[in-house]
């Protein structure tokens, strides 16, 4: 069973990086002030650790991007020399992670590296949001994507409380 996890990862791991790649991109290139920050930075490398990452999921593809001479970022599957700079994110726990992903919080994130790069990389975590009410807009229109991004927001909500209270109750309990 654990080889079948694996060769399905490997089939699966590039195609989502690709789609995380152009999701970043898309946020990206919603804000012109991003990228401006990025382009001086064109052929920098910025690498993703998720730090603990549970042992029983199956292994992260290499989480590294390449700065494009446009702003943006393309995602390197096998990172040609050492990164400019490391993030750091503790993911021993992915699903609060996701969950504080999904309510806007951010979390704590350690930058190792080129100084100034770091601080736009930094400048980026702030400030950069995905607006996901403005993209339902465009397609489904504006009373649809509010009523959508409503109930995406509660969910969101609730599963972090979910995630937080359960993962709090497992602390007290160890």
């Amino acid at each position: 069973m654990p080889r079948m996890l694996h060769a399905l990862n490997a089939l699966l791991a590039p195609a989502l990086m690709q789609r995380l790649t152009l999701l970043l991109n898309h946020v990206l290139d919603s804000e012109p002030v991003a990228r401006q920050l990025l382009r001086p930075r064109d052929g920098a490398l910025v690498q993703l650790h998720l730090e603990r990452w549970p042992r029983l999921l199956p292994p992260l593809p290499t989480l590294c991007w390449r700065v494009t001479p446009a702003g943006l970022l393309e995602w390197c599957e096998t990172p040609p020399a050492a990164a400019q700079l490391h993030v750091r994110v503790d993911a021993s726990n992915p699903a609060a992670l996701v969950a504080q992903s999904l309510t806007g919080s951010q979390p704590t994130v350690q930058l190792d590296g080129d100084a100034a790069l770091a601080a736009d990389i930094n400048w980026l975590l702030q400030n950069l949001r995905w607006d996901v009410a403005a993209d339902l807009e465009r397609v489904l229109g504006a009373a649809a994507a509010q009523q959508l991004s409503a109930v995406g927001a509660a969910l969101a909500r609730g599963l972090r409380q979910a995630l937080l209270g359960g993962a709090a109750r497992w602390r007290a309990g160890s």
